[in-house]
């Protein structure tokens, strides 16, 4: 069962609003939120979120609402090991506190640009090319391996790009405000800021490979694809000050990622053995033993892997404090 088009457009316009009013709210009031407002915004977007869910479930029905539970959860796991990046980032270029907010509200704008793009593209592979389904499910075996190192390493691999924009541009060594150029003994010279949006850009592009085969594998409806994908996004910029140094003390959280990604590359692929479609393959019929991995399986797993790993990290972490 699909969604009424009133659903779906009213849907759009709405999230498009909210988007845009905490855009506008960044420009009119650059300033780093405090507690207290941060803990409120996030609770309101986790809210809203679920309120999502149960109009999925009166409007369409229950299948599609779970589908949408658990993409948003796979989205919002991602999301949390790109914050934990967008950190590292802010950090090593050193970005002011107060011009934070700006940059990590154009990251996710770039971030929805890019997955909206990809899901366009997803969605027309999946159409037309069922075996894309083995590509998706290697790809994420992959990365969830990869999950495995530490992700210092991601962000220690954007002084490379920082290196490569100063040998075309010149770049001035301090910030200029919130400017995206300035000049310095009477030449044109880019701000560090830009360096700042082509890395976080960069590594939008990365996740967005990661998150959209992921979610894919939970659904096919490229509306809960979309929209699991915003309500993922928002909130990141107040989460981002609510969790801060807290986010460090996730040090398992890879593990839960490579879990939940592992989980869903071997889902994709036994998917693809199911509908198998490659005469090379089974000659090109379905593989009887390859099982439909249920999608309260799929919720059950990807809550699991993030409980176990929050849990994991604070115990490791609490037992570390007091160890000192």
């Amino acid at each position: 069962m699909g969604f009424p088009p009133w659903f779906e457009l009213g849907s759009l316009i709405c999230l498009g609003l909210i988007l845009l009013a905490d855009l506008l709210l960044v420009v009119r009031r650059p300033r780093e939120p405090s507690m207290k407002e941060a803990s409120a915004w996030v609770a309101f977007y986790v809210a809203l979120a679920l309120v999502f869910a149960v109009l999925i479930g009166l409007v369409a029905d229950e299948h599609l609402a779970t589908e949408f539970v658990a993409g948003w959860l796979t989205e919002y796991s991602l999301s949390l090991d790109n914050l934990f990046v967008f950190i590292l980032i802010m950090a090593q270029l050193k970005v002011p506190r107060r011009y934070q907010q700006q940059v990590l509200m154009v990251g996710i704008v770039i971030a929805l640009l890019l997955r909206a793009v990809f899901i366009v593209l997803g969605a027309q592979l999946i159409e037309n090319f069922s075996w894309v389904f083995y590509i998706f499910g290697a790809w994420l075996l992959y990365v969830g391996a990869g999950q495995l190192r530490q992700s210092e390493e991601e962000a220690a691999s954007q002084s490379g790009i920082v290196r490569l924009v100063g040998k075309v541009v010149p770049i001035s060594g301090e910030f200029d405000a919130n400017r995206l150029t300035t000049v310095v003994d009477g030449r044109r010279h880019l701000t560090p800021m830009v360096v700042v949006f082509i890395t976080i850009g960069s590594t939008d592009l990365l996740f967005a490979l990661d998150s959209i085969p992921a979610i894919f594998g939970l659904t096919r409806s490229p509306f809960i694809v979309f929209t699991a994908n915003i309500f993922a996004l928002m909130g990141l910029r107040q989460l981002y000050f609510l969790l801060g140094g807290l986010l460090r003390r996730l040090v398992y959280l890879n593990y839960g990622l490579a879990a939940i990604l592992g989980f869903i590359g071997v889902k994709l692929i036994l998917g693809a053995l199911h509908h198998n479609e490659l005469p090379f393959i089974n000659g090109g019929r379905s593989v009887p033993w390859a099982p439909e991995v249920p999608i309260w399986l799929s919720l059950a797993v990807i809550a699991g892997s993030l409980a176990a790993a929050t849990v994991a990290s604070l115990i490791k972490t609490g037992r570390d404090r007091r160890s000192q």
